[in-house]
C-alpha cells in the first residue's frame, strides 16, 4: 500500500511539474511588443537575454499608467521598451548637455512611439569634461517611478547623492527608485579594473541617506562565473557581468 501510495505521489508531482507555467502576466506581454518593434536593432535585440528587461521592469513594478524618469538613457535601449508600454503614463528622459549623453540620444528622439518621450533638463549646470556629475532639481510634477540603468558607477560620490536627491524630490510618497549596475566586490578599493562596478551595499546606504527605504533586490541578473575581478567590457566578462538590481522608496508622508 506505502509502495502504490508512493508511486502515485511521484506520479502526480511528475504531472504538476510537467504543467505549463502561467501565462505572462500583462506588463510582461506589453514589454514583449515593445521588445519586437521594429525600431529596435539587431544589436539591441541580441542583447535582451542578457538584459532581461521583462524581469527589470516587473521588478520596478512598472505599470502602463505610470509617469516615469529614466536617468542618463543614452542611445535610449530601455527607452525603447519602457515609452511604449506607458500607454496611459509618461516617460521623461534627463541627462547632462550638452554632453555624449544628450549626443547618443539624438537618434532616438521621435521614433515612432517615442514622439511623446519628453527630456527635461538636468537641472544643473555640467563643467566638466568627466561623466561625474552632479544634477539639480528636475522640473516636473512629482512621478511614480525613476529608473537607471548601469549609471551608478558614473558618477563621482558627491554627483551620487545629488542624483538621488533628484530622484527623491521628483518622486510621489510613495514612489519607486530602480537602480541597475555592475557588481563591485563589497568594500575593495577603485583599481584599474571595477571602475564601471558598484557596491551594492554602498549604493544601498547612500540612497537610504537620501531619505529613501530599501524595498526589495533582485537576484535575476546574478551571474556566479563572473568573479568580479575585470572590466566589465573586457571579452571575458561582456554581456556575462554580475549585476544586481535593487528597489527603493520614498516613503509616504
Amino acid at each position: 500500500m506505502r509502495l502504490a501510495l508512493l508511486t502515485i505521489l511521484v506520479f502526480a508531482a511528475a504531472h504538476a511539474l510537467a504543467q505549463p507555467g502561467q501565462p505572462p502576466s500583462p506588463l510582461a506581454q506589453a514589454v514583449q511588443r515593445a521588445m519586437a518593434s521594429d525600431i529596435r536593432t539587431a544589436e539591441e535585440r541580441s542583447r535582451d537575454r542578457e538584459r532581461q528587461p521583462v524581469q527589470k521592469l516587473e521588478f520596478f513594478r512598472l505599470r502602463p499608467d505610470m509617469r516615469v524618469i529614466e536617468i542618463l538613457p543614452f542611445s535610449g535601449w530601455f527607452t525603447k521598451i519602457i515609452a511604449p508600454v506607458l500607454e496611459d503614463g509618461k516617460l521623461y528622459v534627463t541627462h547632462p548637455g550638452p554632453t555624449f549623453y544628450s549626443e547618443a540620444f539624438a537618434p532616438v528622439r521621435g521614433l515612432p512611439g517615442l514622439e511623446d518621450v519628453e527630456e527635461i533638463a538636468w537641472g544643473a549646470p555640467f563643467t566638466g569634461g568627466t561623466p561625474f556629475f552632479a544634477s539639480g532639481r528636475w522640473d516636473v510634477e512629482p512621478v511614480d517611478l525613476v529608473v537607471t540603468f548601469r549609471n551608478y558607477h558614473n558618477f563621482a560620490p558627491a554627483a551620487r547623492m545629488a542624483v538621488n536627491k533628484s530622484a527623491f524630490d521628483a518622486l510621489k510618497p510613495g514612489g519607486l527608485f530602480g537602480i541597475v549596475d555592475h557588481t563591485r566586490r563589497h568594500m575593495e578599493p577603485d583599481n584599474s579594473e571595477n571602475g564601471r562596478r558598484v557596491d551594492p551595499v554602498l549604493v544601498i546606504k547612500e540612497v537610504q541617506e537620501a531619505g529613501f527605504r530599501l524595498v526589495d533586490y533582485s537576484t535575476a541578473l546574478r551571474r556566479p562565473d563572473d568573479e568580479l575581478r575585470y572590466e566589465v567590457g573586457r571579452q571575458s566578462v561582456t554581456g556575462n557581468s554580475d549585476r544586481f538590481a535593487l528597489l527603493f522608496m520614498r516613503p509616504e508622508e
